[in-house]
């Protein structure tokens, strides 16, 4: 789950101390590149105020949209919003900093949503003719990337439905032991998916919130709930509900995602948001602080992104060959870096064990990839 604006403070200044995030907020991150030479250019400028879209109509097609925030320390997050769901975000953008995402509009009424803002939703209007996506216009290419992430999806969400029913049944049964086994092994497929799940609104919450997400820690639910109680408490007692509704929450997000569809952007901008999450926050070791399991989930968020982008690379490549050879090689230094924390079971090393210098390049790698994978939507929209 995307951290809250708190938790990323706090995050950011504890990499500061450590000497971690010299290149992860160094500096803004990179507009998406235009992939269209009609491509509508809207710029979002977050601020305690709110975030008004400008211009607040563009014609359908694709558009790249540039958010900014010059001063506010209160509002760090920006949302297209339609359809009952997330299309893309940019999150994480403190004082100062920048990010852009693309995405191809159809005709109709969308929201731009920045959270904490004294107004927080505005309207955004897409006007003219639809059919403009890759099956319109013939790009068998993204065509064909867009149903094979939505296959990918789908498969991931079922084996975290059989891999958590796996960890809830061993926490109903009282059995520590088995469900610490069984956590991580579990995590990881929600990992992969992870900006699907957030994208259904209160579902991430639900499945993926620490306990800084939540006003009431009485209604704390979801793996970090359970991780606290097996790691931290030492007793599942009173779990077993939890349990269920963790296994409620995975059944929905299954249900969900079988009829979701996908445009290209969208596993581009995905892929980017995963590595920004990954470098910016997860290196912290916050995400599983009880069960420091850090490792399991970067290397699931690595995969995640690198399957979106393998499924993109055809077209990207037809586009932008020396995009794509470059970040093919820099996911396979990412790749080779985490191998190395791999243990003799499959599993990785607990994240605490992990020094500060080793934390440092792991982001470092991360950095260097995100950059050019943040270029990718905006070729693709």
């Amino acid at each position: 789950m995307t951290p809250t604006r708190s938790r990323v403070a706090c995050g950011m200044a504890a990499l500061a101390a450590a000497g971690l995030f010299a290149s992860a907020c160094s500096g803004s991150q990179q507009p998406a590149s235009p992939g269209d030479p009609a491509a509508s250019a809207v710029k979002i400028e977050i601020s305690d105020a709110g975030c008004g879209p400008n211009p607040a109509t563009v014609p359908t097609g694709p558009v790249n949209f540039a958010v900014t925030n010059p001063a506010s320390a209160k509002v760090t997050e920006a949302e297209v919003q339609g359809g009952g769901k997330i299309l893309a975000e940019k999150e994480n953008i403190t004082a100062g900093l920048d990010g852009a995402f693309s995405l191809r509009m159809e005709p109709g009424t969308y929201s731009v949503h920045c959270p904490g803002a004294a107004k927080d939703t505005w309207t955004f209007t897409v006007d003219g003719a639809g059919g403009s996506g890759p099956a319109a216009t013939g790009d068998t290419s993204l065509t064909a990337a867009t149903q094979g992430y939505h296959d990918f999806v789908v498969a991931e969400a079922g084996r975290l439905q059989t891999a958590t029913k796996t960890f809830t049944d061993a926490v109903r049964a009282g059995n520590i032991d088995a469900a610490k086994q069984a956590f991580a092994p579990a995590r990881v497929h929600y990992e992969s998916i992870e900006p699907v799940a957030e994208s259904f609104g209160d579902l991430d919450p639900a499945i993926d919130a620490r306990i800084d997400d939540v006003d009431d820690p009485a209604q704390w639910t979801g793996f970090h709930r359970i991780e606290k109680a097996l790691w931290a408490d030492n007793s599942l007692a009173g779990i077993g509900p939890i349990a269920d509704e963790l296994d409620a929450d995975v059944a929905t997000l299954t249900t969900k995602v079988a009829t979701t569809t996908y445009q290209p952007a969208e596993l581009a901008n995905g892929a980017s948001d995963l590595l920004t999450e990954v470098s910016t926050s997860k290196v912290t070791g916050e995400e599983d602080r009880y069960s420091h399991t850090d490792l399991w989930d970067f290397a699931a968020n690595i995969d995640g992104a690198r399957k979106a982008f393998e499924l993109l690379r055809p077209a990207l490549a037809a586009k932008d060959p020396d995009l794509a050879q470059q970040l093919e090689a820099r996911f396979t230094d990412v790749v080779n870096g985490l191998a190395k924390y791999r243990t003799p079971d499959g599993g990785y090393q607990d994240y605490g064990a992990v020094t500060d210098t080793d934390k440092r390049s792991l982001a470092d790698s991360v950095n260097a990839l995100a950059e050019p994978l943040s270029q990718v939507a905006g070729k693709v929209v």
